[in-house]
């Protein structure tokens, strides 16, 4: 793994295990946050168009400009939550999120 710079957070990816990407810190943690206070606690969960649209409002401005790029970072935030296991997805179609 390597070593994180400045500013910068190595996070990972449940598709790719034991690949690790760093990226922008404090935009990771504004996300991770805001999917963390909006999915609820037990299946079914939340859709991810259901996840960014309750995100969306608890992101700051300052680091989200109008929503810009918060759909890439949602992804990233879902896949390194869902490796470390403090998010899962229900079983069936469409993807549906939740808290474990």
């Amino acid at each position: 793994m390597a070593a994180a710079k400045p500013n910068r957070i190595a996070i990972e990816n449940v598709i790719q295990p034991g690949k690790t990407y760093t990226v922008d810190a404090e935009k990771f943690a504004a996300m991770r946050d805001a999917v963390l206070a909006s999915l609820p606690s037990s299946p079914p969960g939340m859709t991810v168009p259901e996840l960014k649209a309750a995100v969306l409002p608890r992101l700051p401005d300052s680091l989200f400009p109008g929503g810009e790029k918060a759909g890439w970072w949602l992804k990233a935030a879902q896949l390194d939550q869902e490796a470390k296991q403090v998010i899962a997805r229900a079983t069936g179609s469409p993807v549906r999120l939740y808290r474990i």
